[in-house]
């Protein structure tokens, strides 16, 4: 009964002072040094996260290609819808300008994730 007091409390005491803990056995210096020299990762996971960063913000970007290309079919549509009926001018321009809204919407919200990626995280 008194050995498992005694084992608690040891343990305890490593658990929650950690300072009073001492190695048993010391390595020498050259295994030491070797050893903390393999664990630096640091540089290589700053290049892999700004590599991810500029990938993910250079995806984002190609939605803004395609607001452009939306912009553009609104344009031609208006244009030919004008001249097939010149009587719906107003209507048709209320039209276009409601989607080339909508497109530009979808182009700024690409660019807003790819300026988010770059510079919030």
């Amino acid at each position: 009964m008194a050995s498992n007091i005694i084992r608690s409390c040891a343990t305890r005491t490593l658990l929650f002072n950690k300072a009073s803990f001492k190695p048993i056995v010391t390595l020498p210096a050259a295994v030491n040094k070797i050893q903390s020299a393999s664990i630096q990762t640091s540089t290589v996971r700053s290049d892999i996260d700004s590599a991810a960063k500029y990938i993910g913000a250079g995806a984002a970007t190609v939605g803004v290609a395609g607001a452009g290309a939306g912009i553009g079919t609104v344009f031609g549509s208006l244009v030919i819808g004008y001249a097939r009926n010149p009587g719906l001018k107003q209507q048709l321009f209320s039209y276009a300008i409601l989607g080339f809204a909508l497109s530009e919407a979808m182009g700024l919200f690409c660019l807003m994730m790819a300026f988010m990626l770059l510079f919030a995280f």
